[in-house]
């Protein structure tokens, strides 16, 4: 059978190529118009699978986040479900960084936002939170989380050590830092994690609701 002149799409296929074209050339890169050139299609033919471009990107913003883990709530454990959550929440938006602006907007409508939402604010609730520290904590987490995933701190700086000789004594070994800087960065995660988890359970036997 003769394969087709024009290529068959699907949305999982637009999907593809889209994060493929933001991750190559950012949000700013991505277009309708770019987009149908990558899959050798006429725009027109896009419109039939996704009726605007906010479209696209709700469901691309499903999908890299779909593996956002929020399982550990289920056992109680408020400290357990809020590590799983961060973690995972970090490992998404650093695996795909030109996405951040649209995955940390806020869940606005989109569905899977919505209900890791609900699983979050239900499971620091259900294990004795007050519903108003759940909120904030849930914020407090996401801010956290969005501010590693922003930038790197080990790459800020120059890899030359010409820079800090002499004028920099403090940072004479900062030039070390850029080479180092995946097990720099997620080290400093954990920390920051750690000491933000630890201080709310000092919060939480001053707070907690009780059966």
């Amino acid at each position: 059978m003769a394969r087709p002149k024009t290529p068959i799409l699907s949305k999982p296929a637009i999907r593809q190529a889209a994060l493929a074209l933001i991750d190559r050339a950012g949000l700013d890169g991505l277009s309708m118009r770019k987009l149908a050139q990558e899959l050798d299609v006429q725009a027109a033919s896009l419109y039939s699978h996704y009726r605007t471009k906010e479209e696209l990107l709700t469901d691309v913003a499903n999908e890299v986040t779909s593996h956002i883990d929020v399982s550990g709530f289920e056992g109680g454990d408020w400290r357990e479900g809020l590590t799983v959550w961060a973690r995972s929440y970090r490992d998404a938006l650093t695996e795909h960084p030109h996405l951040l602006p649209v995955v940390s907007s806020g869940p606005g409508r989109r569905e899977e936002a919505l209900r890791r939402a609900d699983a979050v604010h239900g499971g620091l609730v259900g294990a004795g939170w007050p519903p108003r520290y759940a909120t904030m904590i849930g914020a407090s987490t996401k801010y956290l989380v969005v501010g590693a995933a922003t930038n790197s701190f080990a790459r800020g700086f120059d890899d030359d050590v010409r820079v800090y000789r002499d004028r920099y004594p403090n940072l004479s070994q900062a030039h070390r830092l850029p080479e180092h800087a995946t097990e720099i960065d997620d080290a400093s995660f954990e920390l920051a994690l750690s000491a933000f988890l630890d201080g709310l359970t000092g919060v939480f036997d001053r707070v907690r609701t009780r059966d």
